[in-house]
């Protein structure tokens, strides 16, 4: 374990253990970013965008790892409270960017149920995109319910509540450098 690595950390009530350490998360995040900069070198400067706050971690480690010219910009949305989805997406921060006939990636912590996602992705088609692609960090396939693709997934994952590298449990958390996955207490 690298120094700043906890077999387990305590936040407010809940007690969470190491899951995936940090070598593991950037070894991923560097596939997801080699698929990217072979599928956008020769398109003119995709947007990414990312949805805060959880995504903050990995649209920092990816973007140092993308080699051709971009543009980046957040959203904000929320569907949780504590640890479990509200089902209700709420839009906090919106969309600035003009992306009429850009190429757009979402940049994602999590993808579980995908109602965040499919909220932004109607969002998005109302101002006529070229295309959109969507890069998670955390997938879960047993909760995913949607058609869309998730193209770019870095990790599959059980359905787990988990915390670190920008996800948060009630705003604790995210600045861990390693994910944790809940202790059944």
């Amino acid at each position: 374990m690298s120094q700043n690595t906890q077999s387990r950390v305590v936040l407010h009530d809940k007690t969470f253990e190491l899951s995936i350490p940090y070598d593991s998360i950037n070894d991923a995040i560097q596939k997801v970013a080699d698929k990217i900069n072979e599928d956008y070198k020769d398109l003119e400067t995709p947007l990414f965008l990312g949805v805060l706050n959880g995504a903050f971690m990995f649209m920092s480690e990816l973007m140092q790892k993308i080699t051709f010219p971009c543009e980046l910009s957040f959203v904000k949305l929320a569907s949780y409270s504590g640890v479990s989805s509200t089902g209700k997406v709420q839009e906090l921060i919106g969309l600035r960017n003009n992306v009429e006939g850009r190429h757009i990636i979402i940049v994602e912590d999590v993808v579980d149920t995908g109602e965040s996602m499919e909220h932004l992705l109607r969002s998005l088609a109302g101002h006529n995109p070229a295309s959109v692609s969507i890069a998670t960090l955390l997938f879960k396939p047993t909760k995913f319910t949607k058609e869309y693709e998730v193209k770019y997934r870095a990790m599959d994952i059980p359905d787990d509540f988990i915390v670190g590298f920008g996800l948060d449990y009630d705003e604790l958390g995210r600045n861990l450098r390693d994910i944790y996955t809940i202790v059944s207490e």
